[in-house]
C-alpha cells in the first residue's frame, strides 16, 4: 500500500516528491513507488457562502439577519475546484493506505488539509508531517519522525472555531452596515480595531500642543557637561530657572563627585519573527508588509533558504544549534562572507538571548536553512529580504560589544559627563557592513545601540576623573527644542501597534492588559500584512508619502460599527479562547455559543443605531457601464474612479505611483493620463510625457526601459480588471443596490 502526501501548494508538493522519488507525473500529483504526493493551492474548501443554506439568505436584508446556520457547512471553491477533485480522486485510490498532511505547520494549514478530507468524506488513518523548513535535510528527518494525526486534532478544532467565528461576526455585521446604510461597508474583528488604532494616533495629533524645553551644556577644559534636574532629565520647561542656573555656574568652580566606571554588554537583536522582519523591511527598503511576506513564501518555498516565515517566536529550540555550522556554511556569500568564515572557525554555542524552548512553541525563529543560493539569482527584494535574515542570525552568534561608561556629577547644580568607548566592535559589525553596504539600518536599533555606533566613540575620547578633581567652568549655551507630535503610522509603526496594542485601550483593566499582551495582538503574524491591505483595497485608509492616514470612509465605518468591534478587547479575547482549545483547556462547543450571541446583540446594535453614512467622494462622472455617478478613491499607490455600485464592478485608474524618480527631487513620480498623453508628474510641480522619459531613459543607457515601462503598464491593466475589495468580495458581488 502507497501512501498520499497532501502539500499545502504545488512546489512545497514538487520538493517532497523529488526527496520522496516520486517522479512518475500526473495531472496534480507525482507518483513513485511508495508515495503519491498531491498538493492544495492554499485553501481548496471554505465556509458555504450563506446563499447555499436556503433562500432566505440570498438577497440582502436586514429582517433575515442575523444569519444563525444551525451547523456551518464546507463547499469546495469554485475557482479551484479541479484541484480538490484531484486529490479526492487519490484519496479514494485502493492502493492508498493511509493519508500524511505535509501543509504548513500551523492553525492554518491544519484547516487547509483537515477540510479536504472531511469534504471528501474519506476514512483512512492520517499522519502528520511537521516540519519548519523545506530543505531535502528537514524533508527526510520530518518523513522519519512523523506525527500521528490525531495529536493535532485540538489545532484543528482550534483552526474551524477561528473561521467559523470570523464568518458569523464578519458577514452579519457586514450585511447589516451594508443594508442599513446602502453603502458597501465592512467591519470585521480585526480591520475593525486597526481602524480604531489610526484613529486614535490622528487624534492625539490632532490636539498635541508643542511646548519649548531648554537644555544647559556647560564647557570646562576638559569636556563639555549637561545639567541634569533633581529627576535626573536633562530639560525644563522654565526658561527662567535655566537662565538662573548658567548664571549660577557660568566661571564657577565644580567638584567632582563620583565617578562611576563599569564595563556593559550589549547584546544583538532578537532574531527575526515574521512581524519584526516586516517592520524593518519598510524602515531600510520601504516594503509593504504584504510585499515581504511574498518575498519570505518565495525564499521559503522556491529556494527553500529561509525557515518557516509565519512565526511568532524570536528564539530557537536547542535542537537547532548543532545545525548552525552547516546554515553558516550556506550563507557565505554577499557582504557578510568574512564573519561567516570566522564564526566557522570558532567554537558555536547557543545562549538564552537566542536559544529557549520555552518561548518557542509551533515554529521557531526565522532563520537560514542550510540551502546555500548564488544572490545573483535573487530578484532585489528577495535579496534584500534574505540578507536582513542572514545578517540578524549572524549578529546573535557575534559577541556583545564592550562599552566603558564614566559618569561625573557637579556640586551644586547637578551636571553629568557620559561617553562611550567601543572597545571591541562585537555584533556592531554587522551594522558597519551594512553602512557600507549602503543600507541605512539606524531605525531597527534601540538608542544606546545607535549612541554606540557612531563614528566619534573612540578610545580616549573621555578624560580620566578622580573624585574631589575640581572643574572650571568656562562658559556655557542654553540649548532649546520643541517637543513634537507623534508621527503617523507607517506600515512598519502600524505593525507594532497591531502586536501590542495595549497603549491603544481605553479600558484599564489590567487581566484585559495582561490578556491581550500574552495572545499577540490583533492578528496574527501570518494575517496582518493582508489585513492592511484590506483597508487599502477596501479604501478605509490610504498612503500620503510613507504615511498611512483614514479616509472619511474609513472614520465612517468606526462611527458605524458596534462599538465592541472597534476595541483590541475582543481579538485579544478571541485568541485567548483559541489557544486554549488548541491546548485542550477549552471546548470549541463553548466558544462557539459565546460567538452565536455576540452576534446577535452587534445586529441589534446595528438595526437601532440612528446614524447615517455619505459618500463625500462623489464625483460629476458618470460610470459607463451602469451609468450611476463615480467615486474618486485614494488607493495604496494611486488614484482611481469607482462606480459606487458593487455589482457594476467598473473602475479605471487615474494616477499609480511609480518607481520613477523625479529628476529635480528624486521623489517617486506618478504616471497619469491615457494613450498619447499619458504623463509623469511629481509634486515638486515637475512634468513630463511618457514619451519624453522613455527617450530620455533610452538615452542615459540607465533606468526603466522600455520593457519595462510596458511590463508596468500591463500590470496596472492587469489589476483594473481585479475586485474593487478583497474583504467580502463575493458577498458583495451578490448585493444590488
Amino acid at each position: 500500500m502507497k501512501s498520499l502526501v497532501i502539500a499545502e501548494k504545488p512546489s512545497v508538493g514538487r520538493d517532497i516528491a523529488r526527496v520522496l522519488g516520486c517522479k512518475q507525473g500526473g495531472n496534480g500529483y507525482l507518483e513513485g513507488k511508495d508515495y503519491v504526493v498531491t498538493w492544495a493551492l492554499g485553501h481548496l474548501i471554505e465556509l458555504a457562502d450563506p446563499e447555499s443554506y436556503g433562500d432566505q439568505w440570498k438577497e440582502w436584508k436586514m429582517e433575515t439577519l442575523p444569519m444563525l446556520p444551525e451547523r456551518m457547512e464546507i463547499q469546495v471553491i469554485k475557482k479551484t475546484g479541479h484541484q480538490y477533485q484531484t486529490v479526492k480522486k487519490q484519496m479514494y485510490r485502493k492502493d492508498i493506505g493511509q493519508i500524511i498532511i505535509a501543509t504548513d505547520a500551523g492553525r492554518e494549514g491544519e484547516l487547509v488539509a483537515r477540510w479536504i478530507v472531511k469534504k471528501a468524506g474519506v476514512k483512512k488513518p492520517m499522519k502528520r508531517l511537521w516540519i519548519s523548513s523545506v530543505t531535502d535535510k528537514a524533508i527526510r528527518q520530518g518523513f522519519s519522525s512523523l506525527k500521528e494525526a490525531r495529536e493535532y486534532q485540538k489545532l484543528y478544532e482550534a483552526a474551524v472555531a477561528r473561521a467559523e467565528a470570523d464568518w458569523l461576526v464578519g458577514l452579519n455585521a457586514t450585511r447589516a452596515l451594508t443594508v442599513k446604510h446602502n453603502a458597501q461597508l465592512s467591519c470585521g474583528r480585526v480591520q475593525t480595531p486597526t481602524l480604531a488604532i489610526i484613529a486614535k494616533r490622528e487624534a492625539q495629533i490632532k490636539a498635541f500642543q508643542p511646548k519649548l524645553y531648554y537644555g544647559l551644556k556647560m564647557n570646562s577644559k576638559e569636556a563639555v557637561w549637561t545639567w541634569k534636574t533633581s529627576q535626573n532629565s536633562n530639560s525644563t520647561y522654565s526658561k527662567e530657572e535655566i537662565q538662573k542656573v548658567q548664571k549660577g555656574v557660568v566661571n564657577g568652580t565644580a567638584v567632582v563627585t563620583e565617578v562611576r566606571k563599569k564595563q556593559q554588554k550589549s547584546y544583538a537583536p532578537q532574531l527575526y519573527d515574521l512581524t519584526s522582519l516586516q517592520q524593518d523591511a519598510n524602515r531600510m527598503f520601504g516594503f509593504s508588509a504584504k510585499q515581504t511576506l511574498d518575498y519570505m513564501q518565495n525564499l521559503y518555498e522556491c529556494y527553500k533558504v529561509v525557515t518557516y516565515p509565519r512565526t511568532d517566536s524570536r528564539y530557537l529550540t536547542a535542537d537547532i544549534v548543532d545545525t548552525i555550522p552547516e546554515r553558516l556554511r550556506a550563507c557565505r556569500g554577499g557582504i557578510y562572507a568574512s564573519i561567516c568564515g570566522r564564526l566557522l572557525k570558532s567554537s558555536i554555542k547557543g545562549n538564552k538571548s537566542f536559544v529557549d524552548d520555552k518561548k518557542v512553541s509551533d515554529h521557531h525563529a526565522i532563520i537560514p536553512t542550510e540551502q546555500g543560493i548564488h544572490l545573483k539569482d535573487l530578484e532585489y527584494g528577495e535579496r534584500r529580504i534574505y540578507e536582513l535574515v542572514v545578517s540578524r542570525f549572524l549578529a546573535v552568534l557575534l559577541p556583545p560589544y564592550q562599552q566603558t561608561e564614566v559618569t561625573a556629577v557637579c556640586e551644586g547644580q547637578q551636571f553629568t559627563l557620559k561617553g562611550r568607548i567601543l572597545e571591541q566592535p562585537g555584533w556592531q559589525e554587522i551594522r558597519m557592513l551594512q553602512k557600507e553596504a549602503g543600507i541605512n539600518a539606524e531605525d531597527c536599533y534601540d538608542e544606546d545601540d545607535k549612541e554606540a555606533a557612531k563614528g566619534e566613540i573612540i578610545a580616549g575620547s573621555i578624560p580620566d576623573f578622580l573624585k574631589g578633581q575640581k572643574i572650571l567652568f568656562m562658559e556655557g549655551k542654553i540649548t532649546e527644542g520643541k517637543t513634537k507630535p507623534p508621527l503617523p503610522f507607517t506600515e512598519a509603526t502600524l505593525l507594532a501597534a497591531m502586536e501590542n496594542p495595549v497603549k491603544y485601550m481605553d479600558n484599564a483593566d489590567q487581566n484585559l492588559r495582561k490578556t491581550l499582551g500574552e495572545t499577540g495582538g490583533l492578528g496574527t503574524v501570518a494575517t496582518r500584512a493582508d489585513i492592511i491591505e484590506k483597508l487599502f483595497n477596501s479604501f478605509m485608509i490610504e498612503k500620503r508619502d510613507q504615511y498611512i492616514h483614514l479616509t472619511s470612509k474609513g472614520r465612517q465605518v468606526l462611527e458605524l460599527a458596534p462599538q465592541g468591534l472597534t476595541s483590541p478587547e475582543l481579538t485579544a479575547r478571541w485568541e485567548q479562547e483559541l489557544s486554549n482549545i488548541a491546548r485542550g483547556k477549552a471546548k470549541k462547543k463553548d466558544f462557539e455559543a459565546e460567538i452565536r450571541a455576540y452576534t446577535v446583540d452587534i445586529v441589534k446594535d446595528i438595526q437601532a443605531s440612528s446614524k447615517t453614512y455619505r459618500h463625500d467622494n462623489l464625483t460629476g462622472k458618470k460610470c459607463p457601464e451602469c451609468g450611476k455617478l463615480m467615486l474618486e478613491v485614494n488607493h495604496k499607490n494611486g488614484k482611481m474612479l469607482v462606480c459606487q455600485d458593487r455589482e457594476c464592478g467598473y473602475r479605471k485608474t487615474l494616477s499609480k505611483v511609480t518607481n520613477a524618480r523625479c529628476p529635480q527631487c528624486h521623489k517617486k513620480m506618478e504616471l497619469v493620463g491615457e494613450g498619447e498623453n499619458r504623463r509623469f508628474t511629481c509634486a515638486c510641480g515637475y512634468r513630463e510625457k511618457l514619451s519624453a522619459f522613455e527617450k530620455r531613459r533610452k538615452e542615459s543607457g540607465g533606468g526603466v526601459s522600455k520593457k519595462d515601462v510596458s511590463r508596468y503598464m500591463n500590470k496596472i491593466k492587469q489589476e483594473a480588471k481585479e475586485p474593487v475589495n478583497n474583504a467580502f468580495a463575493d458577498a458583495f458581488a451578490k448585493l444590488k443596490l
